[in-house]
């Protein structure tokens, strides 16, 4: 199993790598992330990104929830973002935006919202080297757009900032349940 690094690590603040070949490293490289990311517990990680692992290339892996499979992504390229329109009662017609509280395995106790896309369309090879397009929505969009900020440097508390939100840190209480208090920045 690999050690998941932390912040401020300068390896999670690098634009990664491409991958140039799927080789038995490589191979190597994802069965340990996924091994990493199967013994995440509290909080339960949906997705890790090599760099979160120490190593700057362009992979990560996702599990959006408990009983999928893990989905491997090589290379990957948000190619289009399904801007969902929805019209609300007045007739006026928005973009739909999913807004969660976001953590991440490398700043392990810190959260805040990020309004993230709802659909979006990535081009990425799997683990066998098979180049893929697929449509991805809801919270698997979500994670994806998560992860592709780790290849390209960047920790979600920015987003957090760019939008103007709070960010969180969390403990546990007597009764171990997570107690969030609102960060001075």
């Amino acid at each position: 199993m690999l050690s998941i690094v932390v912040a401020p690590n300068t390896v999670l603040s690098e634009k990664a790598l491409l991958v140039e070949k799927i080789d038995n490293s490589i191979k190597k490289l994802i069965s340990e992330m996924k091994e990493t990311l199967s013994h995440t517990k509290d909080p339960e990680g949906v997705g890790l990104a090599a760099p979160q692992v120490g190593r700057s290339l362009r992979i990560f892996i996702i599990k959006p929830d408990k009983n999928a499979g893990v989905e491997v992504f090589i290379n990957p390229e948000i190619t289009e973002i399904k801007k969902q329109i929805i019209i609300n009662e007045k007739d006026k017609i928005k973009k739909k935006r999913l807004s969660k509280l976001e953590g991440c395995l490398s700043l392990p106790t810190i959260w805040g919202p990020v309004n993230r896309e709802n659909k979006l369309s990535t081009t990425y090879m799997d683990e066998g080297g098979k180049q893929k397009t697929k449509i991805f929505s809801g919270f698997s969009a979500i994670i994806i757009q998560h992860e592709m900020d780790h290849l390209d440097g960047i920790l979600f508390p920015k987003r957090v900032l760019e939008q103007k939100g709070i960010l969180y840190k969390s403990h546990k209480n007597e009764k171990n349940e997570d107690i969030f208090e609102e960060l001075e920045i």
